[in-house]
């Protein structure tokens, strides 16, 4: 019985130190090589200075600029408390929490759904195409250029499916904005 215990515990150690240190940093070691970007979280920086992260969502408030996502972690856009509101669809603080931004986004037509509703994470980086095609005439008339010339630059941003099958088409909220900023500076 003894000799059985202690090949238990030797196993449980062996095991522990492989599957638990020595494999997770082999494989943190090879993605840190191989993908040395994405590893890093996929961050922007410009002229030294952290940007974002293509990964992450940020809150864009300005009329000039496309906004993000709502979202439901902890204060807005905090990865340390990603989550979803919880609310259920037929939940009153959600429906009541869906109209106010309705109004706030509205323009008269249909806002598309995740222009007023977080996502499962409240970090989601990206909207569809039909809500940055959405608040196209918002960005152009704050931006003094032409709705062609904003939709145009929302068309070069559109990342199709991956594969042509998985996901959805999206919209880089943040990567959209930057490129805003640096081809056509406020008026």
């Amino acid at each position: 019985m003894k000799k059985h215990v202690i090949i238990a515990c030797l196993y449980t150690v062996v095991t522990a130190l492989v599957l638990g240190i020595f494999y997770p940093l082999l494989i943190v070691s090879i993605s840190r090589v191989a993908f040395h970007n994405e590893a890093n979280g996929e961050l922007i920086n410009e002229n030294g200075t952290l940007i974002g992260s293509r990964l992450i969502g940020q809150p864009f408030t300005g009329a000039e600029f496309f906004h993000s996502r709502p979202s439901a972690a902890g204060t807005g856009y905090d990865a340390s408390a990603s989550s979803g509101s919880n609310l259920a669809p037929t939940s009153k603080a959600l429906l009541d929490l869906v109209a106010a931004r309705t109004v706030s986004e509205g323009n008269g037509t249909a806002v598309p759904v995740d222009l007023v509703t977080a996502s499962a994470s409240g970090l989601d980086p990206d909207i569809s195409p039909a809500a940055a095609f959405y608040q196209v005439s918002r960005v152009a008339r704050e931006r003094n250029m032409s709705e062609d010339a904003v939709r145009e630059l929302v068309s070069e941003h559109v990342t199709p499916r991956q594969f042509g099958i998985l996901g959805e088409p999206r919209v880089n909220v943040l990567e959209l904005n930057l490129v805003l900023l640096s081809r056509h500076a406020e008026h």
